[in-house]
């Protein structure tokens, strides 16, 4: 499962981490994003102790979506120190947000 990042966590979870963070931006009333939040936690488990993988919803966390111009959602940000290095707006296929996390390794 992934985990659930809040604009109080996001700093410390995404931004200090010393692993790639992998963030999908969603909302409860979106039909793409409830398409990519099962491929989100299937990346998350095959990812277990190699990469920190996230949801931030966009409804209750509007600080860090505002900040790294989230305007459509699904958004699926790779960050790797602190640093945004893949973006991916609308749905994917689980290989994109593989790869992305492979190339942060």
């Amino acid at each position: 499962m992934a985990l659930e990042i809040t604009d109080a966590t996001f700093d410390e979870v995404v931004l200090k981490s010393d692993k790639p963070v992998v963030v999908d931006f969603w909302a409860a009333w979106c039909g793409p994003c409830r398409m990519v939040g099962p491929i989100i936690d299937e990346v998350s488990s095959e990812y277990e102790g190699k990469a920190v993988v996230g949801k931030v919803d966009v409804d209750a966390n509007q600080q860090f979506a505002a900040k790294y111009g989230v305007r459509n959602i699904p958004t699926v940000l790779v960050f790797k120190d602190g640093e945004i290095v893949n973006r991916q707006v609308g749905v994917s296929p689980k290989k994109v947000y593989t790869d992305a996390i492979e190339a942060a390794l």
